[in-house]
């Protein structure tokens, strides 16, 4: 995955992480808005960050716990967000298009629906990107020994997302 540095200064990002805006986030979707992109592409893109969040994260368990943790919960995130659109799950997308922005509650009601299509096995590995989001990297709580043992349920999620998106299922 190639990446791009875009420069955007410093008081507009102090005032989005003071608003809890992900910039990431928006740019995607703005790009995702501005170039007109079908919705299977837009899951495509998810995915490919997925990817890529997995392996950053999957490489920074042994020494970098808390960014670890972080990554690997954005792969999960990613997959979630891919296989929503995938799915076409209107009422949480357009919750998110009022809101402007994805929540913890679209979130998990991503996950139920979607668990309803995969199997319960999907909500118990959210559950532990969940974790690992909350005790790995907000309490900053986990070491290499609370990861490892999650890791497996985030490579799943983001494989089977990858799968089930690659199949047209």
């Amino acid at each position: 995955m190639s990446s791009m540095d875009i420069a955007i200064p410093k008081k507009i990002i102090d005032e989005a992480v003071k608003k809890g805006i992900d910039i990431e986030e928006v740019i995607m979707d703005l790009l995702v808005k501005a170039l007109n992109l079908d919705p299977r592409f837009a899951a495509e893109a998810r995915i490919e960050l997925a990817l890529k969040y997995l392996d950053e994260g999957g490489s920074l368990v042994n020494e970098d716990p808390i960014q670890a943790s972080e990554k690997l919960y954005k792969a999960a995130e990613e997959s979630v967000k891919a296989l929503t659109i995938y799915f076409n799950l209107t009422d949480i997308l357009s919750n998110v298009k009022r809101r402007g922005r994805w929540t913890v509650t679209e979130l998990e009601k991503a996950v139920l629906k979607i668990s309803e299509k995969l199997g319960i096995w999907f909500m118990d590995a959210w559950d532990h990107a969940w974790a690992l989001h909350i005790w790995g990297f907000h309490e900053t709580k986990f070491d290499a020994e609370d990861i490892k043992p999650r890791l497996p349920s985030i490579e799943k999620i983001v494989k089977e997302a990858k799968n089930t998106i690659e199949k047209g299922e």
